[in-house]
């Protein structure tokens, strides 16, 4: 430990940033690696984001997509992206002595396998480099030796379910921002415009070309040997499909990776929302007490009383024609829906915990010196509670996930052409005993598992935090959800 750094002037301490103007070299090394890491797909990020803006600004009613966002979707396309598609091909054809247009003349399922593996070892490459910056931060530029969050995160690094649930929701992360470059063809090709784009193959001697479109009639599953694409096998047209075909001959695998992304954002808008709601009602109701804390409990529990599911239906319904309902293809409505229905429970949870440091001789103190309430609400209440906010939000992430590929199934959640999980499980639903059993048992497997990934980081976040949860759960008392 660096302890040249333990004070500044008298009873001060020195700023992070002298501490490493003092002592460079470690924090520019990190820096120089991390910069590398992010221009080899920092166009894929640059994407991603830009793509959420224009999808936003192209619902807004009766305006056109600004000119200086599709400007800005330009430049985000241009940005290079070494792990891509385009870098590394698996669309080509076999010309009867090899294949052309794939890496290195690869053929398509190890060029796919190739780009697959490489951009999921660069994201835990660079998650692993993020690790190593904060144990540089600590090593050489954190003034106190120790500190309550070591044993917090030594606890966490030795829970196993909750390192589970790490890998779990970092895989799902990977998929949500570079779908592009692990699917193994285009949104615009697979689902949006078929028929505005073609294939090439061989076929009888020689290459012929036909629709993306024609090619998916011929391609579908279902449910029967003559009419099935299963995993990782190849169409009659040479293409390549990881996770087989849907009955309308669509590549799965496609329409999983995009999907992840609408569900990832109804479940971060929702979730995100909800907590925003209760945490700042658990702080107001904590400080002030008395009618604020009986009124909220009066609306939280007439919330709680009204069907969710009846609340949904007729919302969806009111607001389909409307510009907010085609936001994301209806996906805002949900998480408006999710959120303002699913903040009581998460109100409750914080309550508890922002009543008892509410007590403390700290806030009284804080109370005695002036300070405002905002301010001793943000200070010395917030920081308290923000491991319950941790624990039940990644939890309830989970939660809005599978809820929400639950409604797609009913036909209740986004609408389509747009992929999300619950519209592949209904469309395999009819062949799930037949040769096209792929279509469901793969989205359903994924769906359980990021569910149980969340799951489990909540718990290894709950028991890093308050350790006799743990001791108490294996004692046969039942999980507290961190302690409320």
């Amino acid at each position: 430990m660096a302890t040249q750094f333990n004070t500044y002037t008298e009873g001060e301490a020195a700023p992070l940033r002298d501490r490493v103007m003092a002592n460079p070299r470690p924090a520019a090394v990190w820096v120089g690696v991390a910069a590398v890491l992010f221009g080899l797909q920092g166009g894929a990020v640059v994407q991603f984001l830009v793509a959420l803006i224009v999808d936003a600004a192209s619902a807004l009613p009766g305006v056109a997509v600004p000119a200086a966002v599709s400007a800005l979707e330009r430049v985000a396309d241009a940005v290079p992206t070494l792990l891509s598609r385009e870098t590394i091909p698996n669309r080509g054809y076999y010309d009867g002595s090899g294949y052309v247009g794939t890496f290195l003349g690869l053929s398509p399922d190890l060029a796919w396998l190739l780009r697959v593996t490489l951009i999921y070892a660069y994201s835990f490459a660079a998650l692993a480099w993020v690790w190593i910056g904060y144990e540089r931060y600590r090593t050489h530029y954190r003034i106190a030796d120790w500190t309550p969050r070591d044993d917090v995160i030594d606890r966490f690094r030795g829970h196993k379910w909750g390192l589970f649930g790490v890998v779990v929701v970092a895989m799902f992360f990977v998929m949500v921002l570079f779908a592009p470059a692990l699917s193994p063809t285009t949104t615009a090709a697979n689902l949006e415009d078929p028929y505005g784009h073609e294939v090439t193959y061989w076929a009888d001697g020689e290459t012929q070309t036909v629709t993306v479109g024609q090619a998916n009639l011929g391609s579908q599953s279902q449910g029967t040997p003559q009419e099935n694409v299963g995993p990782m096998q190849y169409d009659d047209y040479g293409r390549i499909h990881p996770f087989g075909t849907l009955p309308s001959g669509k590549d799965l695998f496609t329409f999983i990776a995009h999907g992840s992304r609408i569900s990832l954002i109804i479940g971060l808008v929702s979730v995100g929302l909800s907590v925003s709601i209760a945490v700042v009602l658990a702080l107001m109701t904590a400080y002030y007490k008395g009618k604020i804390d009986l009124g909220a409990v009066l609306v939280s529990d007439a919330v709680m009383g009204m069907p969710q599911l009846l609340l949904l239906i007729m919302l969806s319904v009111i607001l389909s024609g409307t510009w907010i309902g085609k936001i994301y293809s209806g996906a805002f409505v949900l998480a408006l829906i999710f959120a303002g229905t699913g903040w009581p429970a998460m109100w409750r949870s914080f309550r508890g915990p922002a009543l008892q440091v509410s007590n403390r001789e700290w806030v009284d103190a804080a109370k005695s010196f002036g300070q405002t309430p905002g301010t001793i609400m943000r200070k010395h209440m917030l920081p308290y509670i923000t491991g319950y906010v941790l624990v039940y939000g990644s939890m309830t992430l989970g939660g809005a996930i599978i809820a929400i590929a639950g409604l797609s199934f009913l036909g209740l959640g986004v609408n389509p052409p747009t992929p999300e999980w619950g519209r592949a499980v209904n469309a395999g639903q009819d062949y799930v005993t037949t040769a096209s059993w792929h279509i469901s048992l793969i989205p359903g497997i994924l769906i359980t598992l990021v569910v149980t990934g969340f799951n489990a980081l909540g718990d290894g976040v709950r028991d890093a935090i308050d350790p006799e949860s743990d001791a108490e759960d294996q004692g046969g008392a039942s999980g507290r959800g961190g302690g409320a």
